[in-house]
């Protein structure tokens, strides 16, 4: 069993690592939990320890096969009670993740496969972000950033950005997981996008805003 800073280690790794494909650094450990490089060694050095991780020093930390399920059952854990959050309590979207950076740590597995039972077995959280299924597996289905589609329409399907401020941004512009959209018109002079919701409302969104929308056409 690890502790709740353990646990939280693991996530960034396994987030900063794309899924466990690419080695990371101690410094970017360090810069996304928000504590010293120092702390971030000693911490890596007890999850190597327990075979969540390697780490070579100079070389920076992979996470190992048992490392990248257990990071996946807390992402899992982490996802559903976003879900249930919003669905079922009536968050809004940018209120959940602090909620569920709590939740996530409770160890019953039965409360976790009950609770996607009561759910429905959701497939995504309310950004858009796969939820990966009790074994592990996790489908990612192809998606390319608002800024990269074409002028045919497309359906948003997830945020990159799930920070409240964002969140809040896209909120009160009409922008929501599910949306149908048509990018109308870019604009050379600073990227931004000029955008059509649903068929009707037109907004102008930010190139910065337009990078942080994925979409399928």
């Amino acid at each position: 069993m690890l502790s709740f800073t353990e646990e939280n280690y693991l996530k960034a790794i396994y987030h900063l690592s794309d899924g466990g494909l690419k080695s990371v650094l101690t410094n970017e450990i360090a810069e996304s939990i928000q504590t010293k490089p120092a702390s971030v060694t000693d911490m890596v050095k007890k999850l190597a320890l327990k075979n969540l991780i390697t780490y070579e020093k100079y070389h920076g930390v992979k996470v190992t096969r048992q490392g990248k399920s257990q990071a996946l059952a807390i992402i899992r854990k982490h996802r559903l009670w976003e879900t249930f959050l919003v669905e079922k309590l009536g968050f809004d979207w940018g209120e959940v993740h602090d909620v569920a950076e709590q939740l996530e740590h409770i160890q019953s597995p039965l409360l976790i496969e009950k609770l996607d039972e009561f759910l429905g077995f959701p497939s995504a959280d309310p950004h858009g972000h796969p939820i990966p299924d009790k074994n592990g597996k996790i489908t990612i289905a192809r998606q390319i950033t608002l800024l990269e589609a074409t002028e045919k329409k497309a359906i948003i399907r997830s945020v990159k950005d799930s920070s409240a401020s964002f969140l809040d941004y896209l909120s009160k512009v009409g922008i929501y997981i599910g949306a149908t959209v048509q990018v109308m018109e870019r604009l050379a002079f600073d990227g931004s996008l000029e955008i059509k919701i649903d068929g009707k409302k037109k907004v102008y969104i930010s190139r910065e805003a337009g990078e942080n929308i994925l979409v399928t056409q």
